[in-house]
């Protein structure tokens, strides 16, 4: 059974994090449900952190997955 990830991207490349879609979301709709609730987050609690971000994400199923992004082209 493989599980789908998603990447949520940053402008800065140490700050991009990947969790796994709990199997029961469509595709389109998790990254409507994440950038969501990431929505709602940013404006109760602005200048949020990741910590913020993952625990609201892991309650509603979504899991940080650990990786290493690879060395930069340029």
């Amino acid at each position: 059974m493989s599980s789908d990830l998603m990447i949520l991207p940053a402008s800065d490349k140490t700050q991009i994090r990947l969790v796994r879609v709990p199997p029961d979301y469509p595709a389109k709709e998790a990254y409507r449900h994440v950038t969501g609730l990431i929505a709602e987050l940013e404006e109760r609690e602005p200048g949020c952190c990741w910590d913020d971000v993952l625990t609201v994400l892991e309650d509603h199923g979504f899991e940080a997955v650990a990786f290493h992004l690879g060395p930069s082209l340029d």
